[in-house]
């Protein structure tokens, strides 16, 4: 994992949009370490905040893909999230609908809700703005942190 890491960030923003999809999708992966040495080796704040975000929303838009192939024994065996999970992700989406995609960002529950989100055919527009919104939010406080900190 660690090699992989370091090829993504010595590919700079495409190692950054890389990074973000796959950590946007069910895979398991951190961006924010390759933000964050990206960040270190002096890569623009805006281009990493641009590039981690699309690439985010779109590994988000693979889940929601895949939620929509619609057969929950597909989804538990090819995503890895058990049907006690699946349950409460869809359960995130009947309460909330769309907007459950402002908690997309968050680590396991994230891919939980955009898979529910395809899978219950939520507005995928809609769902994909809150998406977007939440993902964006996350790293503008990553990279601002950072600064901060610098």
């Amino acid at each position: 994992m660690e090699q992989l890491v370091d090829i993504l960030v010595a590919w700079g923003p495409a190692g950054m949009f890389v990074a973000a999809f796959l950590a946007g999708s069910f895979f398991p992966f951190s961006s924010e370490v390759v933000m964050l040495g990206l960040l270190g080796a002096g890569a623009s704040p805006m281009g990493l905040l641009v590039w981690g975000t699309v690439g985010n929303v779109l590994g988000s838009l693979f889940n929601y893909y895949v939620g929509t192939l619609g057969r929950e024994e597909w989804i538990t065996r090819y995503t890895k999230v058990s049907p006690a999970k699946l349950e409460r992700g869809k359960g995130y989406v009947r309460r909330y609908g769309a907007w459950a995609g402002l908690l997309a960002w968050v680590p396991l529950l994230g891919s939980l809700i955009t898979v529910a989100l395809g899978f219950m055919r939520v507005n995928a527009a809609a769902s994909m703005a809150t998406i977007a919104v939440g993902k964006y939010v996350r790293y503008q406080v990553l990279v601002s942190l950072y600064l901060t900190a610098a």
